[in-house]
C-alpha cells in the first residue's frame, strides 16, 4: 500500500491519501477519545488505574494519557520512523491493557462472552497498529499477498 500511496499524490488517485488518513484516524479514534476523556476526568482515570492495581495510580493515569494522545497524534501527523514506533507503542500498549482488562478466561461464565468480544476486538486493534508499522516501514511482506513473488 505504501508504494500505491506514493503514486497517488496527483490526479484521481489523490483520494487514496485521504482514505489512508481517515483509516488511520479510525484506528486511533478510541485512543484519542480515551486520552481526552481521561485528561478531562483525571480523578476517574486514576480510579481506573487503581481498579486494575496500578499504583501509584496518578502516575499510571498520566502515562496512559500521554501514550494514547501522543502516539495517536504521531501516527496521524508523521510518517516513517515516528509513525512506525508510535504504531508499535500503541500495539504493545493495547496488548498489555487487553490482558489486564479483558481476561475473559478469569471471569464468571455469565460475563465471559462480553469480555471475550472485547478481548478479540482489541487484538484486532493491535494487529491494525502492527500493519501500520509494517506499511510505514516499506516492508515487502506488507505490500504483497500470499502466493505472490
Amino acid at each position: 500500500m505504501a508504494s500505491l500511496l506514493q503514486h497517488a499524490t496527483h490526479g484521481p488517485r489523490r483520494w487514496l491519501l485521504v482514505v489512508h488518513w481517515l483509516a488511520l484516524l479510525g484506528l486511533c479514534a478510541a485512543y484519542l477519545q480515551g486520552g481526552i476523556d481521561k485528561l478531562l476526568n483525571f480523578a476517574g482515570a486514576s480510579g481506573e488505574m487503581q481498579h486494575f492495581g496500578l499504583v501509584p495510580a496518578p502516575l499510571f493515569a498520566g502515562g496512559v494519557i500521554a501514550i494514547e494522545l501522543v502516539a495517536s497524534a504521531l501516527i496521524l501527523l508523521t510518517r516513517g520512523r515516528l509513525r512506525l514506533v508510535s504504531a508499535l507503542v500503541l500495539a504493545a500498549f493495547t496488548l498489555a491493557a487487553n490482558l489486564m482488562a479483558n481476561a475473559f478466561w478469569s471471569v464468571p461464565p455469565a460475563q465471559r462472552l462480553m469480555v471475550a468480544n472485547g478481548f478479540f476486538e482489541h487484538l484486532g486493534l493491535a494487529g491494525g497498529f502492527i500493519l501500520v508499522a509494517l506499511l510505514d516501514s516499506g516492508h515487502r511482506a506488507a505490500n504483497t499477498f500470499p502466493g505472490q513473488p
